[in-house]
């Protein structure tokens, strides 16, 4: 096939080119164009938005595994609670992609039913937030895998919290040993 005739999906164009192909501003000098400031690692352009309904998160969802923080200060999470998050999924050999990060608090979907169908979760991990945050209609306490409805759920104390206790991260490498058979 020719280089010329190759096709792409109209969202992967949009994801190789986040900024306008041609910039009608200024120019350069010499009339070369100003190169956009490099990005982080993971920005604000790695939110993602699914279509109309779907709350913003991180991640791109590949295993159905939805985590749900319950964070007031920021759009997902700060940048050490990030980290550390990141950290617990490579000890259960996963990643970021794997997974869909939503915070609780800035999301207008709260129900735990929408947010199953939106996210086609298999696992739901909530971090700072319980079972009634959601509308679950059983109790269980942190650190207990709990089974409903063909989804496994994990509620345990917001990452800031854990990050600092190693008690509590203990028990909660326990639970996601057995909740992804590790």
């Amino acid at each position: 096939m020719d280089i010329n005739q190759i096709s792409l999906h109209p969202a992967a164009l949009q994801g190789l080119y986040k900024t306008h192909l041609v910039d009608p501003g200024p120019t350069g000098s010499a009339g070369r164009m100003e190169q956009p400031p490099l990005t982080p690692e993971i920005s604000t352009t790695d939110i993602r938005t699914a279509p109309d309904t779907k709350p913003k998160y991180l991640g791109e969802n590949k295993k159905g595994i939805l985590i749900l923080v319950n964070n007031k200060e920021t759009v997902l999470l700060p940048d050490e609670e990030l980290r550390f998050l990141t950290g617990i999924l490579n000890a259960c050999r996963l990643s970021l992609a794997d997974t869909a990060v939503c915070n609780l608090h800035s999301s207008s979907v709260k129900d735990y039913r929408e947010l199953g169908k939106l996210f086609h979760c298999k696992e739901m991990l909530l971090f700072g937030a319980g079972p009634a945050d959601i509308g679950l209609p059983l109790h269980f306490p942190d650190f207990q895998n709990q089974e409903f409805n063909g989804v496994r759920y994990l509620a345990a104390p917001a990452l800031s919290a854990l990050e600092k206790d190693r008690t509590l991260k203990t028990k909660l490498w326990a639970c996601l040993k057995l909740l992804f058979n590790l």
